[in-house]
């Protein structure tokens, strides 16, 4: 059976970003059926960016969304409603996807078995090809493996099929309102099927948020949520993460904030 692909791109003044993010999409050696890129309320230039790039670009169905509800879960159901492919790969838009990583994903996709229902590409941050990095994400994968109704990845590096994402509920703020919104949607994937994982799939997110504090889980709950069974999933994050996340105030919004662009107004590098 053929299958297609999607990207759902989501972002919010990202306009030192955007632009090698997309390229690194149009240099794919297997290009996405569809590009739907989502401006989640921005007040700099990546709209113009956006325009200016994809402008009469034809390897792709190309739709430029815009969706004013902040949050990028918000974003994330608007560009989801578009897709019409088989596959959606959801990205980040400060993250880049080597030439071959759709091609990947489509090798995958041909031996997939029946009660798979995502790809999950694991994040490089090194020299890919060197034995340090391979035999890193070799080790990744027993892991992974053996915890495969777990998610791993951030949104950065998620590949779902369409149809599993839309029984699951898909992205919504009706299901949760905070940070971790990628981990909270794929417990309800996992209910229809597992994560496969593959050593040559691989992504490289930024590394600019040298904070995370407002934006991630304590050692505990992250522990916790490897810990048990994905039966006990739904407990763990609508009883017990939501509410923690939520009287720490981890709201959604605050993956907005980007305290970099801060720094570099001043004129002092991020760490």
């Amino acid at each position: 059976m053929p299958h297609s692909f999607a990207v759902v791109l989501p972002y919010y003044n990202e306009e030192s970003f955007l632009s090698g993010t997309l390229r690194s999409w149009m240099a794919q050696t297997r290009r996405p059926e569809q590009l739907i890129v989502v401006d989640n309320g921005s007040t700099d230039r990546s709209p113009q960016v956006c325009r200016e790039l994809l402008h009469g670009w034809e390897d792709s169905e190309v739709r430029l969304l815009h969706d004013p509800r902040p949050g990028k879960t918000n974003a994330l159901e608007t560009g989801c409603a578009q897709v019409t492919t088989t596959f959606v790969a959801l990205a980040d838009a400060d993250t880049f996807y080597p030439p071959h990583y759709l091609d990947t994903c489509e090798s995958m996709a041909r031996d997939l078995p029946d009660d798979a229902v995502s790809l999950m590409a694991l994040p490089e941050r090194g020299n890919p090809a060197s034995l340090r990095s391979v035999l890193r994400r070799r080790s990744s994968l027993l892991l992974a493996r053996a915890l495969s109704r777990h998610c791993f990845v951030g949104g950065y590096g998620q590949v779902v099929r369409t149809e599993s994402l839309r029984r699951a509920g898909g992205f919504s703020s009706a299901h949760w309102q905070y940070v971790l919104l990628d981990h909270e949607v794929f417990n309800r994937v996992f209910r229809y099927g597992h994560a496969v994982y593959d050593v040559r799939l691989w992504c490289r997110p930024s590394d600019r948020r040298s904070d995370r504090s407002r934006v991630r889980w304590s050692i505990l709950e992250r522990a916790l949520y490897h810990a048990i069974p994905h039966r006990l999933q739904d407990w763990y994050f609508y009883c017990f993460l939501g509410p923690r996340l939520e009287r720490r105030n981890l709201s959604q919004l605050n993956l907005r904030e980007k305290p970099w662009q801060t720094a570099l107004d001043v004129g002092v590098r991020p760490g």
